[in-house]
């Protein structure tokens, strides 16, 4: 994969609903990619942890964007099936998350997500989520199938 595809994924990575959110990405790589968001007050659920659809939403995106550093430009990634658990409360200033392919094919990819809460210098794993991804070729969003 060259830099201009790297580069290219994470303008991608914030748009629409992930722009709304504010997450930001750090580092792109093959088969791995991370972000984080900062835990503004109004991502919190009424006891003041951040809240878990926004968890999720990071982490199901990240690991979808950990799948497509991947594949060549004239595919698209698509989220079949996740599956997350929370370990703990989201508690702190930032959310980090962590996605890698754990086992990459050419229709189906599947990658982890692993959400770190950052207090200060300290991080701790509050989630992991298991992601399916499908494969599929652009030319496929340009018809009606």
């Amino acid at each position: 994969m060259s830099e201009e595809w790297f580069d290219f994924l994470k303008r991608d990575y914030v748009q629409g609903f992930t722009q709304f959110c504010g997450f930001e990405v750090e580092l792109v790589a093959p088969g791995r990619f991370q972000a984080r968001v900062v835990l503004r007050p109004d991502y919190l659920q009424q006891d003041g942890f951040g809240h878990a659809g926004l968890i999720a939403t990071l982490a199901d995106h990240t690991a979808g964007y950990a799948a497509y550093t991947n594949v060549t430009p004239d595919y698209r990634i698509l989220t079949v099936e996740f599956k997350i658990n929370f370990f703990k409360p989201a508690r702190g200033e930032s959310l980090v998350c962590r996605a890698r392919v754990i086992n990459g094919g050419k229709k189906i990819i599947v990658s982890e997500s692993e959400v770190f809460a950052v207090a200060g210098i300290e991080q701790t794993l509050i989630s992991k989520a298991m992601v399916t991804l499908a494969v599929v070729p652009a030319a496929k969003f340009n018809s009606a199938d």
